[in-house]
């Protein structure tokens, strides 16, 4: 448990070092599993249609809620 506490110490004296952070950066981007244009393709387009469907529902419960009040408070 000391090594830890040493180590701790050691980064917090160190401070921000920006070429360990590009390092580290760059092993994680190494990590990321990037998908295939064709899944790209197909993943995109399935949250744009989702996006305009949501919004015609938004847009149709809205619309609605408008002609119920113009028909009870108009």
């Amino acid at each position: 448990m000391a090594k830890k506490g040493e180590a701790e110490t050691e980064e917090q004296q160190a401070g921000f070092s920006a070429v360990k952070f590009l390092q580290g950066t760059k092993e994680e981007l190494d990590k990321v599993v990037w998908p295939s244009r064709q899944q790209l393709i197909s993943e995109s387009a399935a949250v744009i249609l989702m996006v305009i469907l949501s919004a015609l529902l938004i847009y149709l419960v809205d619309n609605f809620f408008g002609w119920a009040s113009a028909r009870v408070f108009g």
